[in-house]
């Protein structure tokens, strides 16, 4: 095991690295310039592939700090590497850095980089692996921890977290002066969904504070982790939390990630609101306090607390405009003498509600106080979720990420007028009607599996009774706090609302990716230089377009729901098939999680990664289990995302989310990816395949798993925490099982074995099915192509790459061949042939089989072969639709995902075979 922590990694360092070798392809098969060649779109041909980039174009306007992760090639950087940041003249930046993962020979595979608050970086950036040739100055974070509480100092702000008790946040100070305090988690809950049955009981719920863990200490990056549990006054605790607090230094703004878990009763527990609370000190006169709530396209909604505009008598231009702008008003002296004297008769408004209840609609209202009536203020389309309170001595800017892709959300404050103003972020609007997660049908009369089946026969929806549960599926929430010594210019206030909405985010060239010989060297860069591959790199961003236009279009916006996709169109009605079993809501399936990372690998595209990321956010947290008795699997796509009996590994599956993990280092995805890592344990109480007769029994094993869904999504599980520990434990297991494969009489093709997912034999097979043949089309497709490619490059077990290969050649090949190497049909449905065309691909490359490669290209173009498949969409208006579409009906997420996936991967492996 690699003892090099991520704790004992950490380094303060400024400053270049050489150009990063290109690691080899998968070989053989010799790759043509044009299969391997090409740049990102924001890159010139000659721009150094080791500088980095913002995502989203130039440095931004305001630096909170930034962490990304970098690949580096096998062998090039040992345990102990330094490492050094430059901005884009050359010049030093702090930097702080730890291992992410490692080669299987020792060496540094990704790394995680962080660069302090209020430096000026420049648009390309660069981190270079070496010691600095000068140290750095500038702010530090710093963490003291003592027996009742973390402090943490970025320079600015000083912040108190308590190790127990109610509070998340005690105080934050800045200049010596509290500015935030007693921060706190809220919820509501009812006991009914609505008054229709009966009166409603409410309960309120704080937080209870179980355990803090230092994460990190800086000094540029610190991360403190709170864990805990809703209370209510009754004494029940559930709703179980985990809150991450991140600390840049140099930094006036503090991140937060907010998770929940609902572990409630879904027909008697009915979430209302939930949601971070403060307050804010406020010292000012009234007409000295402001409050801000950000709008759309850099609007902003800002008035006085006791607003001097528009009054029967003038207070003076000077005044006025002093009150607009934020800044401090003149003395009283240099006022219009009549507000001078009566200015105490204005109201003072203390309380304010920005509630967004869909996607499309938000309102400010406000009142002067508790017990009188609400006001009226504005209206809006698309809030981006941030406000502000405070006044000219100081206060608290605020912002919710994917605030309106995410309603019903809302931002209270209350009490302005008083010492302390109270602001709630609310994740879920109490507003809004209460969250009803209850099974959306009563079965429909099933109650056996044969009954079951037919359900599923019909509507593609496989039930079961009890199955279709919310208990344990999790959300998490963006949070970013400001504490400020004054109130912010309106300038200022609309750049922190968009840099709440999209966080910029540093990145490495599509190239240094590639070069890295990272994610199976399944990808190459977009390469347009004949009319084919011309056509489908057309076709490649033709699709993608599509679904981020249909995310608008139909609206898949709501507190569960943003990130995901639908599953398959109903031309008839014109509209996805939202209520059709399982084919509404996508839950990954097929892959599209895969689609959009290897298309942004190759493209550098920000609207890729942004779709991409918000897909991960939702399928992390949503489709997941994170307790209960279904922990670590996913959820089968369904009406509602865990509506589906079938609770899977290949949902849950780690496969899906280390991409932006070793691109980004977040934790919390960091986490779930080590929730998942004993899914392997559940397989046998929920068995995949438990309705189909005639399956092969477990034996005298713990369980019966299958080589392709099952065992896939074993290997990216346990393959990436493998390569985030160095621990051999977990390269045995894959160890055992590649030779338990590798040894059953047809391979991959005896489909399924008796399986030991712990003890210390864990992770072998066993036969139990004899000399069967069986494979199914749904083996290869949830992530096995992706990690059998890694697993192949990282462990060198002969045997296992043939029998992998073999099983990439023979799936989709012509039925004689099937039986001259196996005796009879494998009996796997074509259904998928063109998403298998990269097995047959990858087969090739290995092989270094032309003719092989030439078949793959067959296969895959047979997708269209009459040309119905035009990249064009049509208008559909009037009384046929709600609202008018462009629609094109031939699309789906199974087809756009395994099509999208083949195309890249067959242009990286036998590209330099494409023919016109």
């Amino acid at each position: 095991m690699t003892d090099f922590s991520r704790r004992h990694f950490f380094k303060t360092a400024t400053l270049p690295l050489g150009a990063v070798s290109a690691v080899g392809g998968l070989a053989p098969v010799p790759a043509t310039a044009a299969s391997t060649a090409g740049t990102a779109p924001s890159a010139p041909a000659d721009a150094d592939p080791q500088a980095l980039r913002w995502l989203d174009g130039a440095a931004p306007a305001l630096m909170l700090g930034a962490t990304l992760g970098l690949p580096w090639p096998r062998g090039a950087h040992r345990k102990g590497q330094d490492f050094h940041a430059l901005d884009g003249q050359g010049q030093p930046l702090p930097l702080q850095s730890w291992p992410l993962a490692w080669w299987p020979d020792g060496s540094l595979k990704w790394t995680a980089h962080a660069l302090p608050a209020g430096v000026e970086t420049g648009a390309a950036p660069s981190i270079r692996a070496g010691k600095a040739p000068k140290p750095t100055v500038g702010a530090r974070v710093s963490v003291k921890e003592g027996p009742t509480a973390v402090e943490v100092d970025t320079g600015i702000l000083r912040c108190h977290l308590p190790r127990q008790g109610t509070q998340l946040i005690r105080s934050i100070e800045r200049n010596g002066r509290e500015i935030l305090r007693g921060c706190t988690l809220v919820a509501q809950v009812d006991d009914k969904p609505d008054a229709e049955q009966g009166p409603v009981t409410q309960t309120a719920l704080d937080s209870r504070i179980r355990q803090v863990t230092v994460e990190q200490s800086g000094p540029v990056r610190a991360v403190v982790k709170v864990d805990g549990q809703h209370r209510s006054a009754a004494g029940r605790e559930w709703l179980p939390f985990s809150v991450r607090f991140y600390f840049y230094a140099g930094a006036e703004s503090v991140r937060i990630m907010h998770t929940f878990v609902f572990d409630g009763d879904d027909q008697k527990d009915f979430l209302r609101g939930i949601g971070l609370r403060f307050d804010v000190p406020m010292r000012d006169a009234l007409h000295d306090r402001h409050i801000r709530f950000a709008g759309e396209a850099g609007g902003l909604w800002a008035e006085g607390v006791r607003n001097l505009t528009g009054l029967r008598r003038d207070p003076g231009a000077a005044v006025r405009e002093a009150q607009l702008a934020g800044r401090a008003t003149p003395p009283l002296e240099q006022w219009g003498p009549q507000v001078r004297k009566l200015h105490h008769r204005i109201p003072a408004w203390g309380d304010y509600t920005l509630s967004q209840l869909s996607a499309d609609g938000f309102q400010i209202k406000k009142r002067t106080q508790a017990g009188h009536g609400w006001i009226p203020a504005a209206f809006g389309r698309r809030a981006p979720g941030s406000g502000y309170v405070g006044g000219i001595s100081g206060g608290v800017a605020f912002g919710l990420r994917d605030f309106w892709q995410r309603h019903p959300t809302q931002l209270d404050v209350r009490h302005a007028v008083g010492d302390a103003a109270q602001v709630t972020l609310w994740m879920h609007s109490p507003e809004a009607p209460a969250m009803d997660l209850r099974f959306y049908h009563d079965g429909l009369g099933m109650e056996t599996h044969e009954q079951e089946l037919e359900g599923l026969e019909i509507t593609y929806e496989d039930y079961e009774k009890g199955f279709g549960t919310p208990v344990g599926i999790a959300r998490s929430s963006e949070i970013t706090l400001w504490g400020l010594a004054a109130t912010p210019s309106r300038e200022r206030l609309v750049q922190m609302a968009a840099a709440v909405q999209t966080p910029p985010q540093l990145a490495a060239q599509p190239v240094r990716y590639l070069q890295a010989g990272v994610f199976g060297k399944l990808w190459s860069l977009p390469d347009r230089s004949t009319p084919a591959r011309r056509k489908i790199e057309d076709k490649l961003d033709f699709l993608f377009d599509f679904y981020a236009k249909e995310v608008e279009q139909r609206h898949w916006y709501g507190f569960w729901d943003y990130g995901d996709i639908r599953h398959t169109y109903d031309a008839d009605r014109h509209e996805w098939r939202y209520d059709v079993g399982g084919f509404a809501w996508d839950n990954s399936e097929l892959s599209p999680d895969l689609w959009l990372w290897y298309s942004y690998l190759r493209t550098g595209r920000a609207d890729v990664f942004r779709f991409a990321e918000a897909m991960v956010r939702h399928t992390s947290e949503v489709d997941i289990y994170h307790l209960g008795r279904f922990q670590g699997l996913g959820t089968r796509h369904n009406v509602q995302h865990w509506g589906c009996s079938a609770k899977q590994a290949r949902i849950s599956t780690a496969a899906y989310r280390r991409f932006y993990y070793y691109l980004t280092a977040d934790e919390r995805v960091g986490d779930v990816m080590r929730e998942v890592l004993s899914a392997d344990s559940k397989m046998d109480e929920v068995d995949p395949v438990r309705k189909i007769a005639g399956r092969v029994d477990k034996g005298p094993w713990p369980a019966r798993i299958g080589f392709g869904t099952d065992w896939g999504s074993v290997v990216a599980n346990v393959l990436t925490e493998w390569e985030r520990t160095g621990d051999v434990r977990w390269r045995n297991k894959l160890l055992r099982g590649m030779k338990g494969i590798a040894a059953m009489p047809r391979g991959f093709f005896t489909g399924s074995g008796g399986y030991e997912p712990t003890g210390p034999n864990e992770g072998a097979f066993h036969n139990v099915s004899g000399d069967k043949i069986s494979a199914s089309h749904l083996s290869a497709v949830f992530g096995a192509v992706e990690m059998m490619a890694e697993l192949v490059d990282l462990i060198d077990e002969p045997a296992f790459k043939a029998a992998w290969l073999q099983y990439c050649e023979l799936y989709n090949a012509p039925r004689e061949q099937q039986v001259k190497a196996l005796g009879a049909p494998h009996g796997g449905s074509p259904v998928l042939s063109v998403g298998h065309s990269r097995l047959t691909a990858y087969a090739a490359r290995q092989r270094g089989d032309a003719a092989l490669a030439q078949r793959a290209w067959r296969e895959f173009w047979a997708d269209d072969p009459r040309g119905l498949k035009s990249l064009k969409t049509t208008r559909v208006a009037g009384p046929l639709v709600l609202n008018p579409v462009e629609e094109a009906p031939w699309i789906s997420t199974n087809d756009t995902a395994q099509w999208g996936l083949a195309a890249i991967q067959n242009l990286a492996l036998v590209g330099d075979q494409l023919t016109e």
